[in-house]
């Protein structure tokens, strides 16, 4: 059964469940999640809870993901409340979480570019919203990223019961549209986009003009206008990232922070935050291009563009080592608990497979020792 503080946890998380055998299937699917080895079907789950010669309590369970009629969103709501409240000093952290499928049936797969591996696979990609701290990193919303030949064809929309709202979108307005208007982010910490965004200005306008504080991964050749008329660059125009700081990595200043994957381990790199413009933002709002070195006689190793209102350079850096936690911990994880494998055909089984999958990722992370740093709360 589920462990640790898991039966009061749960009961709070289901409390929207409003049917008793709705919040007793969910308790059982979570269980089966949580005590399934190999791969976490529907029919491996219902096989490790009542024998492989029980088809009733597989088709139940598979009826209660696909067929049932109830709602994810506050689930997801309530799993993200819990969250902050263990973990008050946290980051939103918004990844890409590719999942290799062989066939072509389920919701959304397709041939997809990968950006953080830098390949195609054939598969769904989703992105993730996710509570990082220093010790923590757990998700609570998701969102499915669906290819145009999901959207324009009736009959396999119909089929995969996409809702009538989704509509065509790029993986930058994909995420975005999580960090912004999903349904987990209860509060007004800082997001940090942990994927190279193709567009960042558009990235930086959405989120300014919904007034949430940002860090967004781009590239070297991200082009963007230094803002101060006092530094080299001024006036010039749209100058890549990575030669902006290079020209100005005597503004370099050492910084410590917390090294996700050892953790109590700190590491120290030099930082520079430079004022800069992206997009249409820069015509209200303060932006910072942050660059970190961890080898001062090499280019910078992680370049981000912030707007996160009275924060110093040190402080975006180690906002951006805390979303560094879920690609260290928070993934493993995740594939352990069942992440990635869903083998229904619709979209709203997807949904709920990964709402339970989250919560069971929650009750198997480690108890967090909340002595993070003091982090600025809103932009």
């Amino acid at each position: 059964m589920i462990a640790s503080a898991g039966p009061e946890l749960s009961s709070r998380l289901f409390a929207s469940l409003r049917r008793r055998d709705q919040r007793t299937k969910a308790e059982l699917y979570l269980t089966g999640l949580l005590a399934t080895e190999g791969r976490k079907s529907v029919r491996n789950i219902s096989a490790s809870l009542s024998g492989a010669g029980d088809g009733s309590t597989e088709q139940s369970l598979h009826h209660f993901i696909t067929s049932s009629t109830w709602d994810w969103a506050p689930v997801r709501a309530a799993l993200a409340e819990a969250l902050t409240e263990r973990a008050p000093r946290h980051v939103w952290t918004v990844r890409a979480l590719p999942i290799p499928k062989a066939g072509t049936h389920s919701v959304g797969v397709d041939r997809l570019y990968v950006p953080g591996l830098g390949q195609s696979v054939h598969g769904q990609l989703a992105f993730g919203l996710w509570c990082a701290a220093e010790q923590l990193a757990a998700p609570v919303d998701w969102r499915l990223h669906l290819p145009d030949s999901w959207l324009s064809e009736a009959r396999r929309r119909a089929r995969a019961e996409i809702p009538a709202s989704a509509a065509p979108e790029d993986l930058d307005e994909c995420a975005v549209s999580l960090a912004i208007g999903g349904t987990g982010r209860t509060t007004g910490r800082p997001v940090a986009l942990d994927h190279i965004t193709a567009r960042p200005g558009a990235v930086a306008d959405a989120f300014t003009r919904a007034g949430v504080p940002f860090l967004a991964r781009i590239t070297a050749r991200t082009p963007l206008a230094v803002a101060d008329p006092a530094l080299p660059g001024a006036g010039a125009g749209p100058l890549p990232a990575g030669q902006i700081l290079q020209a100005l990595r005597g503004l370099r200043r050492p910084v410590t922070w917390p090294d996700p994957g050892r953790t109590p381990v700190r590491r120290t790199s030099l930082v520079a935050a430079v004022p800069v413009r992206a997009g249409r933002a820069a015509a209200g709002h303060r932006l910072l291009l942050l660059g970190e070195w961890t080898d001062p006689r090499r280019p910078p190793a992680a370049l981000w563009l912030t707007w996160v209102r009275g924060a110093s350079a040190g402080t975006l850096l180690r906002l951006t080592k805390y979303a560094a936690r879920v690609r260290v911990d928070g993934e493993p994880l995740g594939d352990r608990v069942g992440l990635r494998d869903f083998e229904g055909r619709s979209f709203p089984g997807w949904h709920r497979h990964m709402t339970l999958a989250s919560v069971a990722h929650t009750l198997s992370a480690a108890p967090v020792a909340d002595t993070a740093y003091e982090l600025p709360l809103s932009a």
